[in-house]
């Protein structure tokens, strides 16, 4: 929000605005946005990072095609979906997991009953989810075992690094990635409650 911008509010709604909270509420607003237009930047360099290790995952993917048994292509290219979905499910269910307890924190004692039976087992359910897709993540940690043996038989020791070195980065980019949309989606409603909270 620009400062020509902010005054303009403020001379319109300081009246109106009970113990004239409004200029606080507009710095906030304001650092807010500013946040958000940070975060929106990282978010941009995550996505371009991104595109360039799936141009690097196109590459390896031509060159294990080219010196793999077909069987031994298919199971690296199972692992490497696999990889995706494993890692954005445990992304997921930690988030997902994480909003339910915030919300059992605000728990108080005029909290309905209804409501914490529901919050209790909706907790139950998402952990024995996240202890399901810790399993499978576990799975998939021997399988990358079994594969990066497979491409040692093939690949020179800077090819199977290059290899290796991929898994971890795309790992990390959807982690990363993952982060970022949650912290904009958590200022996006801080911001448009504050802006809800403005009289017109």
């Amino acid at each position: 929000m620009t400062s020509h911008l902010r005054d303009s509010l403020l001379t319109d709604w300081k009246l109106s605005e009970p113990g004239n909270m409004l200029p606080v509420k507009l710095e906030l607003m304001a650092g807010l946005q500013s946040r958000l237009q940070v975060l929106w930047e990282e978010r941009e360099l995550v996505l371009s990072e991104a595109r360039e290790c799936a141009k690097r995952g196109e590459e390896l993917e031509a060159m294990v095609r080219d010196l793999c048994k077909p069987n031994e292509f298919e199971r690296y290219m199972m692992f490497i979906g696999d990889l995706e979905k494993v890692v954005s499910l445990l992304l997921c269910l930690s988030s997902r997991l994480a909003r339910v307890q915030n919300a059992m924190n605000r728990m108080d004692g005029s909290t309905d009953a209804e409501e914490k039976r529901s919050l209790n087992e909706r907790h139950k359910l998402l952990s024995q989810q996240q202890e399901d897709a810790k399993d499978l993540k576990e799975n998939l940690d021997r399988r990358e075992r079994v594969v990066s043996g497979i491409l040692a038989k093939y690949l020179t020791e800077q090819q199977l690094q290059d290899y290796q070195h991929f898994v971890q980065v795309k790992t990390s980019l959807l982690i990363e990635q993952k982060n970022l949309e949650e912290q904009i989606k958590f200022f996006k409603e801080q911001l448009e409650n504050l802006e809800q909270s403005i009289p017109v």
